[in-house]
């Protein structure tokens, strides 16, 4: 009887053995077909993601050609057809998810700035841009409107350099922002006389350089033209020198960040152990002195736990692992991040407060050097006192172009005739573009032979191509003879040198305005006075 039992057990267990196999089998199979049909899936999804991302790298690029409109509308209605697990793959050189999924604030509390109907003086305010729509609106359109409120009798406008962030913004809000050329063209079109550029640059660095240079091919398109400083004024020399401009600026940040944490003065933050960073952008610019001037500005304001750095780490005492020593070396146990930028926007976000291991928070907390390390999201262009010296830079560029005006009325002053030989002299003109090179200090060379005078003078750059001694009439004329530009050499405060066009230029007299028409490389013929005054013989 056991045996029977034994043996029908057997029987009993090989057949549940087969039928497991069997149905491990199945399931195996199922589990294949599944996998083999999530990898179509995958390959489907993949391959609109990738769509999308190259849509996106076509228009992260710093030129705007005549499909950039075209390119932004196509993109966004792509990446707008993607699934939430097809957005999650997007990713290219350049591209990834945030690029039109971020929320970062409500685009259409900004005004773009770029209407018609401009009138006959304009202030252009120039900045680099952010994407970072509240940043946009709180930090620049903040300065725009400061500058408004100053002069109601100016139409100011707004212009962004970085076109990669125009592209993005106008895909992703359809937002358009006029770049540089753009709000140019636009000066122009509307009949724009006086036109004040006011750049939100940090330091005349190399995007201050090419504003300049992007003014000057329009320059001789306006009766005056005038840019004004940027934020922290005039470079210098070397990291001891500072001014009065960035002693604002390090007031006003250093304010800001106080109000913004737990403490009720700069003295409580100290006497807690806590260090206020401020990051800036950094350059390889000689304009990155600025940032040791900043560090030096605020030992010279007795802010001790202060410290200086930049994302680039251009001066190399600035870069992160730098300031990480720095600050603990000094002793304390806290701090707080904020930029040293005028927006709150990628750099902010990311390169600060980031969660990446290689964002200044990542990095401070991973040091282990500080018990807390806390962030401050907020740029320098909603703060008031900033705005305010943006608004007296403006004031001081306006008044360069009064200043100029008055010129044309003062009545000539008689002089005696001038012995041969070589003088310097000023050269003035009704142009604050059309004018000696800064590196001059205004002075340009007059040669008097035989009772002839002819001045030579160096210009900015390369943007006047001819002379004419007379009206712009005449010098459309067949026959009329055209001054040729030299090329001068001249070099800055800074060691830097450059080539700009120079001219020889016949002075019927001094202390007296004559008529010099110029034309430019827009091929346009305009009409202005200059006057050669008192001159002092070369040594």
């Amino acid at each position: 009887m056991k045996k029977r039992t034994v043996k029908a057990l057997a029987v009993a267990l090989a057949m549940s053995t087969v039928f497991a196999m069997g149905s491990a089998n199945v399931l195996a199979e199922e589990e294949t077909e599944a996998a083999e049909a999530a990898a179509e899936v995958s390959d489907e999804d993949q391959a609109a993601a990738d769509e999308v991302a190259a849509l996106i790298d076509a228009i992260y690029v710093q030129e705007r050609t005549d499909d950039t409109d075209e390119q932004c509308a196509a993109a966004k209605e792509a990446w707008d057809a993607l699934t939430d697990e097809q957005k999650e793959l997007v990713e290219g050189e350049n591209a990834d998810p945030d690029y039109f999924g971020r929320d970062t604030g409500d685009a259409s509390l900004d005004d773009a700035g770029n209407a018609d109907e401009i009138g006959e003086n304009e202030i252009l305010v120039v900045s680099f841009g952010t994407s970072f729509n509240d940043s946009r609106v709180e930090d620049i359109k903040a300065i725009e409107d400061a500058i408004a409120e100053a002069y109601p009798d100016w139409s100011v406008r707004r212009a962004f350099t970085a076109q990669i962030i125009i592209n993005h913004i106008q895909s992703r809000d359809g937002e358009a922002i006029d770049n540089m050329q753009q709000a140019l063209e636009r000066a122009v079109a509307n009949g724009v006389k006086n036109l004040v550029v006011q750049p939100t640059h940090l330091m005349h660095g190399a995007e201050y350089d090419e504003l300049v240079e992007a003014v000057n091919e329009y320059a001789d398109q306006f009766e005056s033209v005038a840019i004004a400083e940027p934020l922290l004024g005039e470079v210098g020399e070397d990291a001891t020198v500072i001014n009065e401009d960035k002693a604002a600026v390090a007031e006003a940040i250093v304010a800001a960040a106080v109000e913004s944490s737990d403490y009720d003065s700069l003295d409580a933050v100290a006497e807690d152990g806590t260090a206020i960073v401020l990051m800036g952008h950094g350059t390889s610019h000689t304009a990155k002195v600025s940032y040791s001037q900043m560090q030096t500005q605020m030992e010279e304001l007795g802010y001790a736990n202060v410290f200086i750095g930049t994302v680039e780490g251009e001066p190399e005492e600035t870069a992160c692992e730098a300031v990480i020593e720095a600050v603990a070396a000094a002793g304390y146990t806290k701090v707080i991040l904020r930029p040293l930028m005028v927006v709150a926007g990628d750099h902010a976000n990311n390169d600060m407060a980031g969660e990446d291991e290689d964002s200044w928070l990542s990095m401070f907390n991973a040091s282990g050097l500080f018990e807390s390390v806390d962030t401050q999201i907020e740029g320098m262009g909603r703060i008031e006192a900033i705005e305010e010296l943006y608004v007296a830079h403006t004031a001081a560029a306006i008044e360069s172009i009064g200043t100029a005006d008055e010129a044309e009325t003062e009545d000539a002053t008689e002089t005696a005739a001038l012995e041969d030989g070589v003088y310097t002299v000023n050269f003035n003109t009704d142009s604050s573009m059309f004018h000696v090179n800064e590196a001059l200090d205004g002075k340009a060379t007059l040669t008097v032979e035989n009772g002839e005078m002819t001045v030579h003078v160096t210009l900015v750059s390369k943007s006047i191509v001819n002379l004419y001694y007379g009206l712009a009439a005449d010098a459309e004329t067949d026959g009329a003879v055209l001054l040729e530009p030299t090329t001068d050499t001249v070099t800055y405060s800074d060691g830097m040198t450059e080539e700009v066009y120079g001219f020889d230029i016949p002075v019927p007299a001094l202390d007296e305005e004559f008529d010099v028409a110029l034309i430019g490389t827009k091929g346009v013929w305009y009409d202005h006075k200059v006057s050669v005054t008192d001159p002092v013989a070369a040594e």
